[in-house]
C-alpha cells in the first residue's frame, strides 16, 4: 500500500506560479514511477507528467511542456509539480499517482491522493 498526500494548491492569478507537493507514504520503493494528473469539472482526468523514483526520467503532456516541471526528493518521498505561467484553463483538482509503470493513463496508476484546488483567475 502506498499513501498519497497532496499540498499547496490554492488561488493565483494568470501568469503566476504554484509548486505541488505529494508526500508518499507507506510501501514506496524505487519501483514506482510518479505522475500527476488533474481534472476540471466536467472533463476527464488528464494526464500531465510522470517521472521514475530512480533515474529521474521524466514525461510530459505537451499541454504543460516547457511550463510545468515535475521533481522528486527520493530521502524526503517527495514528488513536487512546479507550474509556470499558469493560465485559467489550469484550473482542476489535481492530483499525484503511483504505478509500477511509467505510463500517461489514468487506468495503469494503482494509487492515488486526495487531490488538491488549483484555481487560476484571468
Amino acid at each position: 500500500q502506498v499513501q498519497l498526500e497532496e499540498s499547496g494548491g490554492g488561488l493565483v492569478q494568470a501568469g503566476g506560479s504554484l509548486r505541488l507537493s505529494c508526500a508518499a507514504s507507506g510501501h514506496t520503493d524505487s519501483n514506482y514511477a510518479m505522475g500527476w494528473f488533474r481534472q476540471a469539472p466536467g472533463k476527464e482526468r488528464e494526464f500531465l507528467a510522470v517521472i521514475r523514483w530512480s533515474g529521474g526520467n521524466t514525461y510530459y503532456a505537451d499541454s504543460v511542456k516547457g511550463r510545468f516541471t515535475i521533481s522528486r526528493d527520493n530521502a524526503k518521498n517527495m514528488v513536487y509539480l512546479q507550474m509556470n505561467s499558469l493560465k485559467p484553463e489550469d484550473t482542476a483538482v489535481y492530483y499525484c499517482a503511483a504505478s509500477l509503470k511509467v505510463a500517461d493513463t489514468v487506468n495503469d496508476y494503482t494509487y492515488w491522493g486526495q487531490g488538491t484546488q488549483v484555481t487560476v483567475s484571468s
